[in-house]
């Protein structure tokens, strides 16, 4: 097989972004899946910023991970993949200035393309909801994003929760990302067909969704016509990973399989009541305030 260089895995996903088929993103997370995912027939791969929380940390995914871990994460997969690879930069760690060293390093990684979401991180304490920072700062990211590549064959991808705001605020919001030069929107959040219909109309730029598996938002034909070009359906493979290799470990230890969820595993081995502790410790104010 003939090994694509960085510069064609950007040009090969900007062809994707260009086509007219939907095509589905392996959820990746080692050199091993990577190659797994392109034997399988996958043309396109996606390393999740909550997988690498979970593999490098052992941690939730609350904006705990750092750059630089993140980087080398996906360093491993891009060195080994010879499909493109979609970095999950979060809200590029910090602001337009943090942005712009994130693509620097992403692109030195490997990946063919990056999403940048308009996400408040980290969260405040006890916000029940994901909180959006201004359209404005989160289209001047954008911006920056696309000045500091020096590959213009990386796309940069706008990412927004269409869940926790308004269908206008979404709309102005997308408009905005695309008008500073974004390649691509991705959508997360997303209801429905008629849902994805008024969200999108306005738009010119290929979409992306975040789906984690909707079934009505399943049908490959309609998210084509669509314009959707690429559909994340959640991080199964490495959840899949963690099950797998907790029931193999209670085996050699002799033990019966576990009566454990998924959830209630991760929670258990991320420290999740831990977190929520320390949160609530050190992350409100009237805890120290006087």
């Amino acid at each position: 097989m003939i090994e694509r260089s960085q510069h064609q895995l950007r040009k090969a996903f900007g062809d994707l972004l260009q086509g007219t088929v939907c095509k589905f993103a392996a959820s990746v997370f080692d050199p091993i899946s990577v190659r797994l995912a392109s034997d399988l027939g996958f043309e396109v791969a996606i390393q999740g910023g909550s997988v690498a929380s979970l593999q490098v940390l052992g941690a939730p995914d609350i904006a705990l991970l750092t750059l630089d871990e993140y980087v080398e994460q996906v360093s491993r997969v891009g060195r080994a993949s010879q499909i493109p690879v979609i970095g999950d930069a979060d809200d590029g760690f910090g602001n337009a200035l943090n942005v712009m060293r994130t693509v620097t390093e992403l692109q030195k990684a490997g990946v063919a393309a990056l999403t940048l979401e308009d996400t408040h991180l980290p969260a405040k304490y006890d916000l029940q909801s994901h909180v959006l920072i201004d359209s404005e700062e989160a289209a001047a990211k954008i911006y920056a994003a696309r000045f500091a590549r020096s590959d213009d064959a990386l796309s940069i991808i706008a990412r927004t929760n269409v869940a926790v705001t308004t269908l206008d605020d979404s709309i102005a919001r997308t408009t905005a990302y695309q008008r500073a030069g974004a390649d691509a929107i991705c959508l997360v959040g997303v209801k429905d067909f008629q849902h994805l219909e008024s969200l999108t109309s306005h738009l010119c730029v290929p979409i992306i969704l975040i789906n984690y598996g909707n079934p009505a938002l399943s049908d490959v034909e309609k998210l084509s016509a669509a314009n959707v070009r690429i559909v994340v359906n959640g991080h199964g493979p490495y959840l899949s990973a963690i099950e797998a290799t907790y029931e193999a470990l209670r085996e050699q230890c002799g033990l019966e399989r576990s009566e454990l969820s998924l959830s209630e595993l991760l929670s258990k081995y991320t420290l999740s009541d831990n977190y929520r502790e320390w949160a609530k410790s050190y992350l409100k104010s009237e805890h120290y305030s006087n």
